[in-house]
């Protein structure tokens, strides 16, 4: 059994049933599940609104609760650091997390009435996911700060020049004695 539910604007959730698993110790169930994404995003990357985040694993039963193992695959898109150019791609996370019927906070989650709630986890992971300053490629070089507005043009470069002309905003600082 599970469904998705946005519940005041929380995590939604996606319960998955654990209460034949839970009945034998060391038996297991496969997982496949899926959250819709909405509003998943720091400043410059987010998961896009619409889109699948999915997990594919197993949970196994424990003494006092179960084990959640598997992959996450999370799509995300964001903009280039350096040139600013629009990318995306997909983070796969691999899982292990304990449910358990008395959680230790901040290093299990709650299995409440044999039900595994993988709507906070997903949402958790998600977020931390997503890279923090994201490259287009390693061989990008970023605009060309001569240029204004800035380009990723670089024909303007020349490999052996000299000294970069300096900005006038900081011509005033030239004339400072330290």
């Amino acid at each position: 059994m599970s469904h998705q539910t946005d519940s005041e604007g929380g995590p939604p959730e996606l319960l998955i049933s654990v209460v034949e698993i839970r009945r034998r110790p060391g038996s297991r169930l496969p997982v496949e599940q899926r959250l819709i994404a909405h509003g998943l995003g720091l400043s410059d990357v987010a998961v896009p609104d619409s889109s699948e985040i999915t997990f594919v694993g197993e949970v196994e039963s424990i003494h006092e609760g179960v084990v959640l193992t598997g992959r996450a695959d999370i799509p995300w898109t964001g903009a280039c650091r350096r040139c600013l150019t629009g990318i995306g791609g997909v983070a796969t996370i691999e899982v292990r997390e304990v449910y358990e019927t008395k959680p230790t906070d901040g290093e299990t989650w709650p299995l409440v009435r044999d039900h595994v709630d993988l709507g906070p986890l997903l949402h958790d992971i998600a977020l931390l996911a997503l890279p923090l300053a994201p490259l287009c490629g390693d061989a990008c070089r970023g605009p060309v700060p001569e240029t204004f507005p800035a380009s990723t043009e670089s024909s303007d470069l020349t490999v052996g020049e000299e000294e970069p002309s300096k900005d006038p905003r900081w011509a005033a600082l030239d004339d400072l004695e330290l």
